[in-house]
């Protein structure tokens, strides 16, 4: 049996309380007036940078991060018929052209033709009275720092409970493989997905409070947006109203969380059952659970992508985002495998573990590493290429206000382990391993920073207090309740029936 050393746990209490500290911290120190946001704003230019943390600039060019609809003096279906009525015009005119130089040789163009088609004007650019311009920039500005801890609560509460997620899915995967290398640690994956109830209910207390307008961080949760006439009005939020609605996005994270964890609370009961029974009953009920939730999981998880994170953008959407979540909380889940793997086994505890299983959870990060990659450029290639305004934006804001952060994760996710774990002797070395974990790790939560950050708090980000502190707060909650749930059973069950191929795995 495992025990939960006092000093791991202490660090993990003291991780939490340092995180509580921030987090309320971050809180009260956003702008609460107008003449704070002023204040920061005149700061800003007085030290003469607008860059990514010095809140000179909201993101006006960041329409689908404007969490104030005031912000969007013009609207997506009155810039486009502006913008068709002007391309008519020029059109017509060019054609008039092209018919008097054409009828200078054969015949006149009828007047009355003539005069219909000079009617055409291109429509009048609306005045927008500057002093209505600059209350509306600051309190767009105001709506993005206030965001900006609860963001920041976000990133990290939705990562920790994918990456436990990423766990859950890989053991699925194992039972319904009947995979002979990995019972060994199917402790291990089952401590790491305890943390699941906890943070799906954290996590779910963050949906209801976008949903109480406590924060601005989906902005179809606006009021008046789907609202014909009201100055927050977006048509094309309103189109996708009778799914982009709060009592249904709720009723399905309600789903989507319940089915999870009612998969992991019964895989569990029936593997610890297992290991007192006289046969293989508990094992085939396990095996049948699991495909049914991987059938379960693979469509829950695609429509989580969209509700919890694309939605932030909801005027952006991409085919491929499921599956760029999955790929990106799945490798973090493994990797959290390993490192716990490898922290039991540098504490004497699972002695059936060897280096071949080692090797084998870092053949699944690399591979998994490349497999992000490839739909990380997938993404990335086909809509830049592409170039079309609704889509490209999406990159624009994240290259431009995101620069470090957006390539950064590339190099983190990809460059880094391909070049540490492509060697084969690599993936056996626990330092390696431990290294490229660790970089991943924090590789991925980046990429989740790139996906949710844009969309709330526009160009007013930065790696501040409130980001800090939500990772450690969360960390150490991660490391309280796994590691505690680890000492709840025997790190090796006793009658999986390949668990003895499992003890003698040697690749």
């Amino acid at each position: 049996m495992y025990t939960f050393s006092q000093r791991l746990k202490t660090s993990a209490f003291i991780l939490i309380a340092l995180g509580l500290v921030g987090i309320v911290y971050g809180f009260l120190s956003t702008p609460k007036t107008i003449e704070d946001v002023e204040k920061i704003v005149a700061a800003a230019h007085h030290e003469g940078h607008g860059g990514h943390g010095g809140h000179a600039t909201a993101a006006s060019h960041d329409t689908h991060a404007t969490p104030n609809h005031e912000a969007h003096a013009a609207k997506p279906e009155a810039h486009q018929e502006a913008t068709h009525k002007t391309e008519d015009a020029h059109a017509v005119s060019h054609d008039t052209t092209h018919l008097a130089a054409t009828d200078s040789i054969a015949q006149p163009v009828a007047p009355e033709t003539a005069k219909k088609t000079l009617s055409v004007v291109p429509k009048k650019e609306k005045h927008i009275d500057p002093a209505v311009a600059h209350k509306e920039h600051i309190e767009h500005v105001m709506h993005q720092l206030q965001n900006k801890p609860w963001a920041a609560l976000y990133v990290a509460c939705i990562f920790f409970l994918l990456v436990t997620m990423g766990a859950l899915a890989f053991y699925a995967i194992q039972q319904v493989a009947q995979a002979g290398w990995s019972p060994v640690l199917f402790r291990v994956m089952q401590g790491i997905t305890a943390y699941l109830p906890v943070g799906s209910i954290i996590f779910f207390g963050l949906l209801l409070a976008s949903g109480l307008h406590m924060n601005h961080l989906f902005t179809w949760m606006e009021d008046g947006v789907t609202k014909p006439g009201s100055p927050n009005y977006d048509a094309l939020i309103d189109g996708k109203s009778g799914y982009l609605n709060f009592g249904f996005w709720i009723i399905r994270a309600a789903i989507f969380l319940l089915g999870w964890n009612l998969y992991r609370y019964f895989s569990r009961k029936n593997c610890l059952a297992q290991d007192e029974a006289s046969d293989d009953a508990y094992y085939k009920k396990n095996f049948k659970l699991s495909a049914t939730f991987l059938v379960f999981f693979i469509v829950s998880e695609s429509i989580m992508a969209w509700d919890w994170i694309m939605s932030l953008d909801p005027h952006w959407f991409s085919t491929l985002f499921g599956w760029y979540v999955f790929a990106s909380f799945f490798v973090s889940g493994i990797t959290t495998i390993s490192m716990v793997t490898l922290y039991l086994k540098s504490k004497g505890y699972l002695e059936y573990v060897n280096s071949s299983h080692i090797h084998d959870l870092s053949k699944f990060m690399f591979g998994i590493s490349v497999f992000w990659t490839y739909l990380w450029f997938s993404q990335f290639m086909l809509i830049w290429y592409a170039n079309i305004p609704e889509e490209v934006t999406y990159f624009v804001t994240r290259i431009n206000d995101y620069t470090l952060p957006f390539w950064g994760a590339v190099g983190l996710n990809f460059v880094f382990p391909f070049l540490t774990l492509i060697n084969t002797d690599f993936k056996r070395v626990a330092p390696i391993v431990v290294t490229a974990g660790v970089v991943i790790l924090f590789g991925h939560y980046i990429d989740f920073f790139n996906m949710i950050m844009p969309a709330t708090v526009g160009d007013q980000w930065f790696i501040g207090v409130s980001e800090i502190s939500s990772v450690l707060f969360f960390l150490g909650l991660f490391i309280l309740v796994v590691f505690n749930a680890l000492t709840k059973a025997p790190l090796t069950p006793k009658r999986n029936p390949f668990m003895e191929e499992s003890k003698h795995f040697h690749y």
